[in-house]
């Protein structure tokens, strides 16, 4: 069985809406079972025996406000996520890490492999980085899944965001100096689950056993905000999504006004992933289209 911690979230839900479809076994916690409270995660496992999977997708994401509440946001993303990796431990179970881009300083200009050290910018980042750490000091056997740019059927992201934005706004001016590759959840999740059975594929591929370690998945290619920005009008004007003419300006993030410092180049490198599932994964573009083409894409509350 798999424990899906976040199960309310972006990523939680689809991870979980997948597992109910592929009738594979599963319950998910959110935030009624604390995880910065050890005694609640072993209490919660003792009262579900039968779990042999833990997938964490629980985090403190709002990267501006984690510089406020710092001590809140390694709470959730370090102590919380070793916490998690203890209780695995103890239960004998595996366990997947979600972690970020944004460990990185994101001054290279080659994608980020994962052998390469962490050096975060900022509070979100550095807990995050520390979260790692933590996981893989209980359980050294886990699996760290470092993504990017989330967007999904669910939540708050920025594909939704820039077509309600679209279709009541004349111009948007979004920032063209940060790059990035875009991934959507209804991919993560499908790598995911791929990972807990073993390597095999929904349907499919004979079992190809992935070894654990840290691994990095996003779409293939990469963007900045404003092309990914610019993709996203070009396919909702064509699906009949986005019905107001709006113009989409480039801007830098000195211009946009940021607050808080991010990757300028966190694009990843995933070609540990691929050898280890033996895929191809889809350009960020052909997911976006397929994501936005998709009835999970008007289903959206």
């Amino acid at each position: 069985m798999v424990w899906v911690i976040g199960n309310n979230g972006m990523l939680g839900s689809e991870l979980a809406r997948q597992l109910e479809q592929n009738e594979i076994a599963w319950i998910g916690t959110d935030r009624d079972v604390d995880i910065t409270n050890p005694v609640a995660l072993n209490a919660f496992a003792d009262d579900h025996p039968g779990i042999n999977w833990i997938i964490n997708c629980a985090a403190y994401t709002a990267v501006e406000k984690a510089e406020a509440e710092p001590e809140i946001a390694d709470k959730l993303n370090a102590e919380g996520a070793g916490n998690i990796a203890a209780t695995a431990a103890q239960i004998g179970a595996r366990m997947i890490q979600i972690s970020t881009d944004y460990v990185f300083d994101g001054t290279g200009k080659t994608p980020y492999t994962e052998l390469m050290p962490v050096s975060p910018l900022g509070v979100y980042g550095r807990t995050k980085a520390r979260g790692e750490t933590l996981v893989l000091q209980h359980l050294p056997d886990a699996y760290i899944f470092r993504t990017a740019w989330l967007y999904g059927p669910r939540g708050k992201n920025f594909v939704y965001t820039m077509v309600n934005l679209m279709n009541t706004r004349d111009s948007l001016t979004v920032v063209n100096d940060q790059f990035g590759t875009p991934t959507c959840t209804i991919d993560l999740a499908r790598y995911l689950i791929m990972v807990v059975l073993g390597g095999q594929d929904i349907p499919g591929n004979p079992h190809i056993p992935v070894p654990p370690g840290i691994y990095h998945c996003t779409g293939e290619g990469e963007t900045t905000w404003y092309e990914f920005a610019r993709e996203i009008y070009r396919i909702g004007t064509k699906k009949g999504l986005i019905t107001h003419k709006c113009t989409v300006n480039p801007c830098t993030t000195e211009e946009y006004g940021a607050t808080v410092e991010r990757p300028a180049y966190s694009v990843l490198s995933k070609s540990k992933l691929k050898k280890a599932l033996q895929i191809k994964l889809p350009s960020w573009q052909e997911s976006l289209l397929a994501f936005m083409s998709s009835p999970a894409f008007t289903e959206h509350p």
